[in-house]
């Protein structure tokens, strides 16, 4: 189903300012960044991604914890691990991660209140298993998506007995986030070969698939989502275009899902990414992450204001030029985290960063 020809329009004439304030994040080795972060609360939360990438080294894992006052980094130097893609956590010892092959097939991590440490998967090992995110609900059970057997699937566990559900009923298709709206019934969203290209790819699972028709577009692919129910879905991505040099930045695309229709939304600015996504604690949709490539001074940020959404800038002098790659809510409070790097290019000097948006 293609998108309506003419787009909303996000009511943001200019962009203000809300209060975002940067929280060094040290530690970490030139070039880092923060991929993912999860919060269990005002005095908890964990931030994932990598650093070391300097000419030809492939980098190595990079984990940090949030205490209630500072950040610090997490030693994973007994795991081999490139890359941490995901995180997810509800209290001190329920919290998991995913990442990047090292050797064979992807890894799953848990925390262990003091540390990560690998986890037995059925399919643990396999080469042509691939692990990209994961999302964990107030019972503790574990929603994990990626691939098995040259098929997009998701993997479901409560720590100790683990199950991969159906195949996503899609050829060609690849999923790069899970979020649990209700126990049961988790969305996961990617993108899908159209032929030339990719659309956007939007799904549920609640004992079985519903997939969502394709978000159209030029090499689009969705990196998060928020579901507020099934007539209230919000996916946010890129729009890669044809064409044009390596390295060429795309447009950031927002769209929503009505229950019966995708209508894609201009964004507030034109060039750039969506990033992230995160609802308040009412459910709703409420602050974007992103990255504008005409206003790189200061990090970018949709807020949901009503039924628009408003364009809004970071803290000033924070960091050269920031690059945002997530947001989340920090359950009991009304504040938000987010996470990135301090530059779009992950090469030196480049540092992990985050930011806060107290209650």
């Amino acid at each position: 189903m293609a998108l309506g020809p003419v787009p909303s329009r996000a009511d943001a004439p200019a962009p203000g300012t809300q209060g975002w304030q940067a929280v060094p994040a040290p530690g970490s080795t030139p070039a880092a960044q923060l991929r993912r972060i999860a919060a269990a609360g005002p005095q908890l939360a964990w931030a994932v991604g990598e650093e070391g990438l300097a000419g030809p080294s492939r980098g190595r894992a990079l984990a940090m914890l949030w205490n209630g006052s500072a950040w610090m980094k997490t030693d994973l130097a007994h795991l081999g691990h490139t890359r941490l893609t995901d995180v997810a956590g509800v209290c001190p010892t329920a919290a998991w991660s995913v990442g990047h092959p090292a050797a064979n097939g992807s890894p799953l991590l848990r925390w262990d209140g003091t540390t990560w440490r690998e986890a037995a998967f059925p399919g643990r090992g396999e080469p042509d298993v691939r692990l990209n995110s994961v999302a964990v609900g107030p019972d503790r059970h574990v929603w994990i998506c990626g691939s098995r057997g040259g098929a997009a699937r998701l993997l479901q566990g409560d720590g100790q007995k683990w199950r991969w559900l159906d195949p996503l009923p899609v050829a060609s298709a690849n999923l790069y986030r899970v979020v649990l709206r209700a126990p049961g019934e988790v969305w996961v969203s990617g993108d899908q070969s159209n032929g030339g290209g990719w659309s956007g790819l939007v799904a549920r699972w609640d004992g079985a698939w519903t997939v969502l028709p394709p978000i159209a577009g030029l090499r689009l692919g969705i990196a998060d989502l928020h579901a507020a129910g099934p007539d209230d879905v919000w996916a946010v991505g890129t729009e890669a275009g044809v064409g044009g040099p390596p390295g060429r930045p795309g447009n950031p695309a927002l769209s929503h899902w009505d229950g019966t229709a995708w209508t894609r939304v201009d964004a507030g600015f034109t060039v750039g990414s969506l990033t992230g996504i995160a609802g308040d604690a009412q459910g709703r949709a409420a602050w974007i992450s992103g990255w504008n490539y005409q206003d790189q001074s200061r990090s970018t940020y949709l807020r949901r204001d009503g039924g628009a959404w408003a364009v809004v800038r970071g803290p000033a002098g924070a960091a050269p030029a920031p690059y945002l790659n997530d947001v989340t809510s920090v359950p009991g409070t009304a504040g938000f985290w987010s996470v990135g790097m301090t530059s779009p290019t992950p090469a030196p000097p480049t540092e992990a960063y985050t930011e806060r948006l107290e209650s």
